[in-house]
């Protein structure tokens, strides 16, 4: 919301927006707020979603710590995100994720960013093959 009025209209490329239409996202905007008292961004989506891949690869390793164990059990993981269907190359050890065309509106007198296009599965395009 500290964007302002001016920004009304303004359509941004991200991968993610606290208006994300999911009920794992609303969830998570709405104990985000409780316990923030201000909504989620792309950092702490960011942060959610690796403390869930450590998470889930320390499972896979049953609790191995070493970096080739921990890189092994993530390569090709999948996983719901409050920002969408993510996952890890397999080749590249890169995060595949959506990306969302957004435009800001106002809505019940807040600035949102909503999301009305979608790419998924976007990959780093400095390393796809061409």
């Amino acid at each position: 919301n500290n964007m302002g009025d001016q920004m009304l209209g303004m359509v941004t490329a991200h991968d993610y927006s606290a208006s994300h239409d999911s009920a794992l996202n609303k969830k998570y905007v709405e104990d985000f707020k409780k316990a923030n008292n201000f909504r989620p961004n792309f950092v702490s989506v960011g942060g959610y979603d690796g403390m869930h891949l450590i998470y889930e690869a320390l499972k896979k390793t049953q609790g191995k710590t070493d970096g080739d164990s921990l890189i092994a059990a993530m390569k090709g993981m999948k996983w719901e995100s409050p920002r969408g269907m993510m996952s890890i190359d397999p080749e590249t050890r890169d995060i595949v994720q959506p990306i969302y065309i957004r435009k800001v509106e106002k809505i019940n007198g807040e600035l949102w960013n909503t999301e009305f296009a979608t790419f998924d599965d976007v990959k780093d395009p400095l390393k796809v093959k061409k």
